[in-house]
């Protein structure tokens, strides 16, 4: 039995490398192995930080007897669903025709062609509580591949034409209007945990994406999104020591939390708090969130090379055992001397986007100089090792070496967006003219792909660059990019973010239009789903109210005076702005160079710190000082 695993790029993977099983990694030999042998395929898909495939991998995959079943019947692959978003995505869907209960590890079994015949998740070492042991269900899969396999090829099949007729079903609507992004902030609403924050009941996550909607949904939205986050903020779910939010809480209270902390999760509430510091009211509760999510990331998650690692571990080592969650549950002083839960060290290209966008939007709300340099040195890293010659990405890194995993619609759209938050931030064009080529490469790539196809147009204006995972597409198991959002927003709705951004710096009126066509291919599912499409309603949202825009220009060689300094930190505010940035008279004119006409002809009058506000590219009359721009607000 040959170790297939031990060089993967996958700290998930490599933990697995030394189990007696005989893995293969996600590709088409473990398909061809299958066939060879004339016997079904296990595909075994978690991450490195998920606690039950922890204990799955110990009770079962590390157990002899285990590995003796599998091998003997089985051709076993180990996926990791963070590397192969779209082969979990298309697994998991297949899954829901067995079981409700989805969630990693995630273990299906397959025919040689890749075809899903039967699905569950976690199974214990021996049946308990109506639940099969994994022996027994291995056994009963094997048994059934010989005695009644053209019943699993019917079922199989029946899954692929479900999921294919599915697959087309529109979700398409008219883009929403303020009473129908009232009637969403309502029906969350009614699901708010009043007593806790959040929604629904356990287990509860912390569903960044809605939050983000609802700081932008009008004031009823906004208080929402703030009672939320305050709770969530004073519970278990936040590390007091070190500031970040772990996943999940199995408890409504947020107590008995899931110890993982994942990089999107804080990201994307980093971005919240950063929002709803704008307001007086908010302003201290928000910033004091913030400033711990920042120190987290800066200084727990972010990489020599200055990518961001995916996740922390939930479990350490503590007096000679595995302990799940041991070392959060200490304090700063009984922490000292603990080694640290480990890193999952891989740098993937969408999730260090958003980690981008939240960092650079909390340092220019916040005037946090290390939020902004951790940003930019994110961006730096991956513009110079994920991005090839041909303008497509690199899905996912480990120590400078990149993984051969297909990179998806969510890494274009979550990079470009992440790196338009930044150029607003620093006002460095370069960032702005690198989300605009990504975004130009995905619509384009639309277009090229529909041609092909013989299809004049599509609802979805954007496609993956680098196309579909060849093993899915080979078998016919790729599925069209998910437009329900959970955890982070879908590659369409994070594309059409970055599109209405480049539209609001004055990039084109495409833009609006690519951002607007995106949105109604999902409008009609999100306006009565907001819970499952938080993503796509801030987009919306945005969409949906007045577009006003706010630039201030400082000279080249501002030495700051106290007016200065009382009108940028007014203008970092933002003051209700779609978008803000700050800039020199030479970023300016850099800006408006490179095709984005919201700088063109945006000066520091008189040599002194200007501001300008617009509305849809009309802009009043430049203002000097706070109390004159606060006059601008008021008048509005």
């Amino acid at each position: 039995m040959g170790n297939r695993l031990g060089a993967s790029l996958s700290p998930y993977l490599r933990a697995h490398a030394d189990n007696p099983v005989d893995w293969y990694p996600w590709g088409d030999e473990a398909f061809a192995a299958a066939r060879e042998r004339d016997v079904p395929v296990l595909v075994s898909i978690g991450y490195a930080t998920c606690h039950w495939c922890h204990v799955m991998a110990r009770e079962s995959f590390s157990d002899p007897a285990i590995a003796e079943l599998l091998n003997a019947g089985f051709v076993a692959i180990k996926v990791d669903r963070e590397e192969h978003p779209d082969v979990d995505a298309s697994y998991l869907a297949a899954a829901s025709a067995f079981t409700r209960e989805l969630g990693w590890p995630l273990t299906v079994f397959a025919t040689p062609e890749g075809r899903t015949f039967y699905a569950g998740t976690y199974f214990p070492p021996r049946s308990m509580r109506g639940v099969p042991s994994f022996a027994e269900v291995l056994a009963a899969v094997e048994e059934a591949w010989r005695e009644r396999r053209s019943e699993l090829h019917e079922t199989a099949a029946a899954v692929a034409e479900a999921l294919a007729a599915a697959s087309v079903a529109s979700t398409a609507g008219e883009l929403p209007g303020p009473a129908e992004l009232e009637g969403a902030v309502a029906m969350l609403a009614e699901d708010e945990d009043r007593l806790h924050g959040g929604f629904g009941t356990a287990p509860k996550f912390p569903v960044a994406p809605v939050l983000g909607f609802l700081s932008q949904a009008g004031p009823e939205g906004r208080r929402l999104a703030e009672r939320s986050l305050k709770l969530m903020g004073a519970s278990p779910l936040r590390d007091p020591v070190e500031g970040g939010f772990f996943r999940y809480a199995t408890r409504a209270d947020w107590s008995d939390p899931h110890y993982e902390r994942m990089l999107t999760d804080n990201a994307l509430l980093l971005g919240v708090a950063a929002d709803l510091g704008r307001g007086d009211g908010a302003a201290a509760f928000a910033h004091l969130l913030a400033d711990g999510v920042v120190g987290f990331l800066a200084e727990r998650m972010q990489l020599a090379g200055g990518g961001f690692a995916s996740a922390q571990d939930s479990e350490s080592w503590i007096d000679g055992r595995r302990d799940e969650g041991g070392y959060y549950r200490r304090d700063a002083a009984g922490r000292v001397g603990l080694e640290p839960p480990a890193l999952d060290e891989k740098v993937l290209t969408g999730w260090n986007g958003l980690a981008i966008g939240g960092l650079a939007r909390a340092g220019f709300v916040f005037d946090d100089a290390a939020a902004i340099d951790a940003a930019r040195r994110a961006a730096d890293f991956l513009l110079e090792r994920h991005v090839r010659e041909d303008g497509t990405l690199v899905r996912s890194s480990l120590d400078d070496v990149a993984s051969d995993a297909v990179a998806t619609l969510e890494d274009t759209g979550m990079l470009a967006g992440g790196l338009l938050e930044l150029a607003a931030a620093t006002g460095s064009v370069r960032y702005a003219e690198a989300a605009r080529r990504l975004i130009d490469r995905a619509a384009e790539t639309a277009v090229a792909t529909h041609a092909a196809d013989g299809m004049e147009s599509s609802s979805v204006p954007f496609a993956a660059p680098s196309g579909a995972d060849p093993v899915l597409a080979s078998y016919g198991l790729a599925l069209p990019s998910d437009p329900a959002e959970g955890a982070t927003p879908s590659g369409v709705t994070a594309c059409a973010d970055a599109a209405w951004r480049l539209y609001a710096l004055g990039a084109g009126d495409r833009y609006l239009d690519l951002a607007e066509q995106a949105m109604r291919s999902v409008a009609g599912m999100a306006v009565r789903r907001p819970i499952a499409f938080g993503g796509a309603l801030e987009v919306m949202a945005r969409l949906a109210a007045p577009l006003v825009q706010l630039v201030t220009v400082v000279p080249d060689d501002d030495e700051e005076d106290d007016g200065a300094s009382a009108l940028l930190r007014a203008a970092t505010r933002r003051h209700a702005a779609s978008v803000a940035a700050i800039v020199t008279d030479r970023q300016a004119r850099e800006f408006a160079t490179a095709g984005f006409d919201l700088f063109e002809g945006r000066t520091a009058q008189d040599d002194v710190a200007t501001a300008y506000r617009c509305r849809s590219f009309v802009c009043a009359l430049p203002v000097h000082d706070a109390g004159a721009l606060e006059e601008l607000v008021e008048l509005e």
